[in-house]
């Protein structure tokens, strides 16, 4: 990068912690799809075509956002400049530079057997007395092809890592159709939480949701070799703040897709469920932040008959 041009990206925050806890939502993929915008930094994770999560950094989380976009060509808009990136790597530079140590003890207090592994509820995630940090986390993309820099400095004390960039393998998105909604229901993320918990003794293998206009309205139901459970709602403001249903719906998952979404659930506030013609699962969770402040993490599954029905159509390619 030229000494005097500006980096295409610049952000500064005062700390780390609800960066860290955003991005471990979505830390299922080996690497990370980043894309920079003027509003913020998306962060997207994707699995085989059949899961993805998206955790969106708004420029109101940090206290500093610059960008500057490279020109446009024919007076069309300027490209956004995208790359992929180790998320695991980025973490775990957020948490040796940044001494997320509160959440490593969190970490480690979830290994211990004697804790559940999904009711883990951290209603104080994004507290600044919580992480007792005080500095600056800075985040520098100078130009395409350069490092993705973090630079931390507490106490005087400045440290810089740089992870290396790769060329963007941008993945479709699952496509869901918003015009076309079975239902929509909008509950306590705890409440989804605490369902998956009751459900997952039985070490299920699949996880059937089922939306219907009559009782029991909402149902989760586990399957596997030892056996079945599962959770039906009772329609109630207490329950279920939102529900609409225009027809019946009822798809099955791999559960642990799903399960990969509750560490989504344990921050989140609210999560809203949606499913669409195609039988697409929606995950919308929204988390509350100090400052007033919300973010959304969204994820997206595909259901065991749509990825089976196109496994089975390339194999019979491949005969053809």
């Amino acid at each position: 990068m030229a000494p005097d041009a500006p980096p295409i990206l610049r952000a500064v925050a005062t700390s780390t912690r609800p960066m860290y806890q955003l991005l471990r939502c979505i830390n299922f993929a080996p690497r990370v799809h980043v894309q920079i915008t003027e509003e913020g930094i998306r962060f997207a994770s994707d699995h085989a075509r059949v899961m993805q999560g998206v955790a969106f950094l708004d420029k109101a989380l940090f206290s500093s956002y610059s960008v500057n976009l490279p020109p446009a060509e024919d007076g069309e808009a300027p490209e956004l400049p995208n790359f992929q990136i180790s998320l695991a790597s980025f973490l775990e530079v957020l948490q040796i530079f940044g001494a997320v140590d509160v959440a490593t003890r969190a970490q480690k207090a979830e290994a211990d057997p004697y804790r559940s592994n999904l009711r883990n509820y951290k209603p104080d995630a994004f507290s600044n007395q919580t992480l007792g940090i005080s500095g600056t986390c800075t985040l520098l993309y100078g130009e395409e092809g350069d490092p993705f820099k973090i630079t931390i400095e507490e106490s005087g004390v400045k440290t810089t890592a740089g992870l290396m960039t790769y060329l963007p393998e941008v993945p479709e998105d699952i496509p869901f159709d918003r015009t076309d909604l079975s239902f929509k229901i909008i509950m306590q993320s705890r409440t989804l939480l605490d369902s998956l918990a009751e459900i997952s003794p039985t070490s299920p293998e699949r996880l059937t949701i089922t939306a219907v206009k009559t009782t029991p309205y909402l149902s989760l139901a586990g399957t596997s070799d030892l056996g079945s459970s599962g959770v039906d709602f009772a329609r109630g403001r207490d329950l279920l703040e939102t529900f609409n249903i225009a027809s019946r719906w009822s798809q099955t998952f791999k559960f642990d897709f799903i399960k990969s979404s509750t560490e989504a659930m344990r921050i989140a506030s609210k999560v809203s469920l949606r499913g669409d013609g195609q039988g697409v699962l929606s995950l919308q969770f929204m988390v509350d932040m100090e400052g007033g402040k919300r973010s959304f993490l969204d994820f997206r599954f595909v259901p065991f008959m749509m990825h089976e029905e196109e496994e089975g159509a390339g194999a019979e390619g491949e005969e053809d």
